[in-house]
């Protein structure tokens, strides 16, 4: 009997996959316990529309991701700090600051666990922060921290 799962089956499958079970097996353990449904014309038609949905979405969220990207590549970040006489920073300049940064002065909102800094900013200066937007998609821009 030809049934789609709608969990992981050990030793039988994968979730959305149309296998092929024992009549036993898929009547009295994958339907009753709901594991499985049974893979009617119906069904199937419902397993590739949900399939093509998905695919849909991740083409929308890629896109959006692209553009982002193209958006952020041109933007400097200006972050006023108090520091000593050195140039170093009382404290050190995190992600999170970076990321308020971007909502006030840019109106991005970009989630800090994104951002990709450079070990610890310390010191007044110039650097390049990494947006990792989507997998394999990544912007940088720049951060200009300056003194009070």
């Amino acid at each position: 009997m030809k049934v789609i799962l709608k969990q992981d089956v050990k030793g039988l499958g994968k979730k959305e996959q149309m296998v092929e079970a024992s009549d036993g097996y898929a009547r009295n353990f994958l339907l009753p316990k709901g594991l499985a449904v049974e893979a009617t014309s119906a069904n199937v038609n419902i397993m590739k529309t949900k399939k093509e949905a998905e695919a849909q979405k991740k083409e929308r969220e890629v896109a959006q991701a692209k553009e982002l990207a193209k958006k952020i590549k041109d933007i400097t970040v200006t972050l006023k700090v108090k520091a000593g006489e050195n140039g170093k920073l009382f404290g050190s300049i995190t992600s999170k600051d970076v990321a308020e940064a971007l909502k006030t002065q840019q109106k991005l909102d970009i989630d800090k666990k994104k951002l990709v800094m450079p070990d610890s900013v310390k010191s007044i200066g110039t650097f390049d922060v990494e947006v990792k937007l989507y997998p394999e998609i990544n912007s940088k821009f720049t951060v200009k921290i300056e003194n009070l």
